[in-house]
């Protein structure tokens, strides 16, 4: 009988599937803060994952990067692809917002602004003549631009839009460009912000994000990244990161961070603890509770809080509640409270647009989800 490749490959995943070996998807125990455990003992389907494993590496999926997998705090699975490894760095674009999320929250624990009530245009009208003069700017507070709902007129999603980030990014001072925007107007046939869900009209809008790095600097009188490093990265244990910089200098607050795949976990696994990092308190737990509940309704199925995305995952019937970061070339980073469960999935595909996100999705609602609870 004459094998061909695809038999024995076939043949070879399911002496895998057998022996439960996945050698190159456990994850190293490094000392770095996050505790590691075989995925079978966390009641994950090893088969489960040698599918996705196998379905990747066909390139079925388009330039995934990386995919971690947490659960009950310990670290079970952990594969990179396409050139990358764990001390890579990934762009993961918007991603960065829900990290900017997190430091505001990080300087309103430390007494450095009062609350997400705070107006935010007294921090820059000693500083800059703000065009199209307005007073309802001077009530859009910072909660307004964590919920992407401030009345800015400010769309990214509008390719018309006054405030679309393409327009900024062809600007030198994007906080200039941010409190010079009009205030948006509501056509008849648009709802209201009073006629929503939650009394916001969302928004997304990255120029918005810029301010509140602008309000970090000049709120502490620290860099971005000195009080990132300080408040947030250092008691983590992140040291290799890369800022994007504005061209004032500014650190880009609304996406290019680029992080290792094992910080991302980090950060959701701080999430997921209520702010405790090996017992130590980090950032308040009040704090990651404002940020994970809805705030703004996006569409169907989906909400935002305070710069992380909420929805519902899983194959045919979402059901799987998440919280999430997530950005251009469909990298999530995301947390499923009831199922005790994290991942981390990179993506570079940036071209790929909608299609990038959809088949991060695809690969929560088609592999892991359907891998929790299903032992081999």
């Amino acid at each position: 009988m004459k094998i061909n490749r695809y038999m024995f490959l076939t043949v070879a995943v399911f002496c895998l599937m057998i022996t439960g070996t996945i050698s190159a998807q456990e994850p190293e125990e490094l000392n770095d803060g996050i505790k590691t455990a075989e995925a079978k003992d966390a009641g994950i389907s090893i088969s489960k994952l040698i599918e996705m494993d196998s379905a990747i590496v066909r390139n079925e999926f388009k330039n995934i990067t990386s995919i971690l997998i947490a659960r009950d705090g310990k670290l079970v699975y952990e594969k990179y692809y396409n050139g990358f490894d764990k001390n890579s760095l990934h762009d993961t674009r918007s991603a960065t917002k829900s990290i900017t999320s997190i430091l505001i929250g990080l300087a309103i624990d430390n007494k450095f602004i009062p609350s997400e009530k705070t107006a935010v245009f007294q921090y820059f009208e000693k500083e800059y003549e703000i065009n199209n003069p307005d007073s309802r700017k001077n009530k859009i507070t910072i909660e307004d631009l964590l919920t992407m709902s401030s009345l800015l007129e400010c769309d990214d999603g509008n390719m018309y839009s006054s405030g679309n980030e393409e327009r900024m990014y062809l600007t030198e001072d994007y906080i200039k460009f941010a409190l010079d925007l009009p205030i948006k107007g509501f056509p008849a046939w648009a709802q209201k912000p009073e006629e929503t869900l939650y009394g916001r009209s969302f928004s997304y809008c990255t120029a918005g994000t810029v301010l509140l790095g602008g309000i970090i600097e000049r709120s502490t009188k620290m860099k971005v990244q000195e009080f990132a490093d300080k408040f947030l990265f250092s008691p983590l244990g992140i040291t290799n990161y890369q800022w994007q910089i504005t061209p004032t200098g500014l650190p880009m607050t609304g996406g290019g961070l680029r992080l290792s795949s094992r910080d991302f976990m980090k950060l959701i696994l701080l999430c997921s603890q209520k702010g405790l990092w090996n017992d130590k308190q980090i950032i308040s737990n009040d704090w990651i509770v404002k940020s994970t509940t809805p705030h703004s309704d996006v569409r169907e199925n989906t909400d935002y809080g305070y710069l992380f995305w909420l929805e519902k995952f899983g194959a045919g019937d979402p059901k799987y509640s998440a919280y999430y970061m997530t950005g251009t070339g469909g990298s999530k980073i995301a947390v499923f409270p009831n199922l005790n469960l994290k991942v981390v999935i990179t993506s570079n595909w940036y071209g790929g647009r909608g299609k990038a996100h959809e088949q991060s999705r695809n690969i929560l609602n088609k592999f892991i989800l359907p891998a929790i609870g299903k032992l081999d």
